[in-house]
């Protein structure tokens, strides 16, 4: 019933895409026709187009998907085992409302299948749909937003591309457990914006720190469930968006270096690329940021929280009042560090977490500076 919402591939597209070599990506993936329907079970990676644009206030018309798929699927693939299909779209509801529904429910099955959704979409308030996909699976969620601003905004009741982390923060059933944003830019988010950021525990890494050293980034997504893309995070220079023009941003080597981080992540099963404008210049980025999010999936290492400690060498740092434990990986040399469990009826993690952190933590620990990353999840797991 979930994938009645989805609607075809137009026939014209499909003719375009079966005229390309064999040696392109287009004959590797199942698409979704007329008289087809790819058998689920045997999809690891499922595209999704979400053509739904009400929630982008600068946005008045409905999404044009067709050539982000021409250049996709004119990509050459890597050494992929994965198998991959294009369901087609989820046309616009009558209402925004009846759009996140429908991908909510699509969203919700795929991930009960274990295939990994790639949603391509208009307005990035379709981030909570994405999250809402989760209610089912009765678990905390960790959204990684890679985006310009926090997308706080007004709550009113309405959701927008602006406003939507308002409605998931606040929202019964309250899932979230933590939000990271990477690369805001200060100028767009106001202080009160940036002071409940703070308050909450959540994580921000301003543009130029990420510029300067990528790497950092690579933990946050390490622990994230969802990663939801806002395309403005893009300079315009790169990714051809003059509609809404972007001064700054990151440039197209970062944004795809960030959509390959999230690819290797064991956890994250969910990726959107929202705020399309539908200009044919934005086409061939889109198209490679999934291109690298797939070759990261390639090269998962089903590390924690799939593996077991015995692959791991544990290290124990003391401090004045109390030990701090990381784990490192035999297998990829990552580091992970230990949140203890806390005798507490509101404790939303129930046992003793691993966070993933860099080695640059441990570092910072030896030197008796408590890592930032471990002292907020500390203090979510007491709240």
């Amino acid at each position: 019933m979930e994938f009645d919402f989805l609607s075809p591939l137009e026939t014209d597209l499909i003719i375009d895409l079966k005229r390309l070599s064999s040696q392109h990506l287009s004959s590797k993936v199942v698409f979704h026709t007329q008289n087809d329907f790819p058998e689920i079970s045997k999809i690891d990676i499922a595209i999704i187009g979400v053509s739904e644009y009400r929630g982008n206030q600068s946005q008045t018309e409905e999404i044009d998907l067709s050539n982000v798929r021409r250049e996709l699927y004119s990509l050459f693939p890597g050494n992929w085992s994965k198998t991959i299909a294009d369901l087609g779209d989820v046309l616009p509801g009558n209402s925004a409302d009846d759009t996140y529904f429908a991908v909510q429910k699509v969203v919700s099955k795929l991930i009960k299948n274990k295939t990994i959704p790639i949603i391509i979409g208009g307005s990035q308030d379709l981030t909570y749909a994405l999250y809402r996909g989760f209610d089912d699976l009765e678990q905390m969620v960790n959204l990684v937003s890679i985006d310009n601003k926090f997308d706080i905004g007004k709550h009113d009741g309405s959701i927008t591309s602006e406003s939507y982390l308002s409605k998931i923060i606040i929202e019964e059933p309250n899932n979230l457990f933590n939000y990271s944003n990477i690369g805001f830019q200060t100028y767009y988010n106001s202080q009160e914006e940036i002071d409940l950021i703070e308050k909450l525990y959540f994580d921000c890494y301003r543009l130029g720190e990420i510029c300067h050293n990528i790497s950092i980034a690579e933990p946050v997504f390490r622990d994230a469930d969802i990663v939801s893309i806002d395309l403005t995070s893009v300079k315009s220079s790169d990714s051809g968006n003059l509609i809404n023009f972007m001064p700054n941003g990151f440039n197209g080597k970062e944004i795809c270096s960030l959509s390959r981080y999230a690819g290797i992540s064991d956890k994250v099963f969910l990726l959107g690329i929202f705020n399309h404008t539908g200009s044919i210049q934005e086409s061939p980025l889109i198209a490679q940021i999934i291109w690298y999010f797939i070759e990261g999936i390639h090269y998962r290492s089903n590390e924690y929280p799939f593996g077991s400690k015995e692959n791991y060498i544990k290290y124990t740092v003391p401090f004045e009042d109390e030990d701090i434990v990381f784990f490192k990986s035999n297998k990829t040399d990552r580091w992970w560090i230990e949140i203890p469990f806390f005798v507490n009826h509101h404790n939303k993690l129930k046992k003793n977490t691993l966070l993933p952190c860099s080695h640059d933590d441990y570092l910072a620990a030896c030197n008796q500076e408590f890592p930032q990353r471990w002292w907020k999840a500390q203090r979510k797991s007491i709240l």
